[in-house]
């Protein structure tokens, strides 16, 4: 049953993606729509919490997408595709000097938690320790983990052979691991 809507999903997909080759924008919207959740989602990553860089990245990688979507051969996924538009529009912009990129403090208010102090405390170390890794590992472990891409997407969306980015991913678990073994809620307050 799931198999039969994911593959009906993939057909609709293909059917809006051939309609706005043709220049359909009412198809495009579509698509964005399908995307979008997930785009935002990996650019908010990228921005460290900064949701209105997020949002403004995001809307430039979908007029980008429209832009070259005659461009698009089809080697992969849509998603993946648009995944790396979205990665190249942030190191674009992260690259620029006068915009510094400065990790945000979690939001208190983020999510629901058992004991708030405790989920402030983890979310504020685990954002040190991604802190602490190259910036590869941090792509790798934001595209694999945030983003739930598998290994060879992340490799296509990062430009990365497969072996690369698994071993980038292993040193950015195990760094990640060592900095937050001895993570103890008690010791957060």
């Amino acid at each position: 049953m799931v198999f039969a809507e994911n593959e009906r999903a993939e057909a609709e997909l293909a059917g809006w993606l051939a309609r706005a080759r043709q220049g359909d924008r009412h198809a495009f919207a579509r698509l964005v729509r399908a995307h979008q959740s997930r785009v935002r989602l990996q650019l908010r990553r990228l921005a460290r919490g900064d949701v209105a860089l997020a949002d403004d990245l995001a809307q430039e990688t979908f007029v980008q997408a429209w832009l070259h979507l005659n461009e698009f051969r089809g080697d992969a996924r849509l998603a993946t595709w648009l995944h790396r538009i979205a990665l190249t529009r942030f190191l674009q912009h992260a690259r620029r000097p006068r915009l510094p990129i400065e990790w945000c403090e979690p939001d208190a208010e983020a999510g629901p938690s058992h004991d708030p102090r405790a989920a402030e405390g983890l979310a504020r170390d685990v954002e040190r320790a991604l802190q602490s890794l190259s910036e590869i590992q941090r792509l790798a472990v934001v595209h694999c983990f945030h983003l739930d891409l598998s290994h060879a997407e992340a490799a296509q969306v990062l430009g990365l052979p497969l072996g690369t980015l698994k071993s980038h991913l292993d040193r950015a678990k195990q760094r990640l691991r060592g900095l937050l073994d001895a993570w103890n809620p008690e010791s957060a307050t």
